[in-house]
């Protein structure tokens, strides 16, 4: 499962860098990838392997990890509030970050920063806002930028408010992702940004994926849903963390 969630982020992966970045060896892999492609999610070839669904993923412009999106809608309209016309904003890349920027089509003037494809399109058709966004390596699955060049487009970037995604949130991992690559440019876009605003729904509160962000401290304010326990709620709000709830 692991490996899937690494090839939903990235798209492909080459069987040397699975074995380096799992601690096991290539044969092992290559077992993993054969019961991934038996299960019809990817499609093998020499040395590695890549995800089925991307090339009509692309052309339909459309994400993965489409699970609890009643939940990301509310959460979208939650974040939206949060935004004003005129304002300089960083969106990061991601299903719920998506649901966020289709409730900005109201405002007028916006300043954009995106490493996301699809947020650029949909919110630069609209003839007041400014869309900008960084160089970079292209990942399918997530219709976005990312690597070292996109994190650089940031030095000298200065946003009022940055709304990031993230696939896990761990008191003792902190926030954690599928794969490394987009470390980079999630580090930059904090720096850049005045507040952060975590966008995540209750069922990713608990849970570790591969590369750590940092600290849930680097966050001013998490929009979540109903599903979040008191006590979660507690040790947030005791770290720092304003918690705001998606009605």
């Amino acid at each position: 499962m692991k490996i899937l969630e690494w090839l939903q982020e990235e798209g492909s992966a080459r069987v040397r860098d699975l074995s380096a970045a799992f601690a096991v060896s290539e044969a092992t892999i290559r077992t993993d990838l054969e019961r991934l492609e038996l299960d019809g999610h990817i499609t093998r070839e020499h040395g590695g392997a890549y995800l089925k669904s991307v090339p009509q993923q692309v052309k339909s412009m459309s994400l993965q990890h489409g699970q609890n999106m009643d939940r990301k809608q509310r959460i979208g309209i939650a974040a939206a509030a949060f935004v004003r016309d005129n304002e300089t904003i960083i969106i990061d890349s991601g299903t719920t970050t998506t649901e966020f920027a289709e409730n900005l089509r109201e405002r007028n003037n916006l300043n954009i920063i995106t490493n996301a494809l699809n947020i650029a399109l949909m919110l630069g058709a609209i003839p007041t806002n400014s869309v900008h966004m960084p160089a970079g390596q292209f990942k399918a699955p997530t219709l976005s930028l990312s690597g070292e060049k996109s994190a650089d487009f940031f030095v000298g970037i200065f946003a009022e408010k940055l709304f990031l995604a993230t696939a896990g949130i761990s008191f003792d991992a902190g926030l954690t992702y599928p794969a490394i690559g987009d470390i980079y440019v999630k580090r930059a876009m904090i720096k850049s940004a005045s507040r952060v605003y975590l966008l995540a729904d209750s069922t990713k509160i608990g849970r570790v994926s591969f590369s750590a962000l940092g600290g849930v401290e680097m966050v001013h304010t998490l929009i979540t849903d109903d599903g979040i326990t008191d006590a979660d709620r507690r040790e947030l709000e005791r770290r720092g963390v304003e918690v705001v709830i998606a009605e």
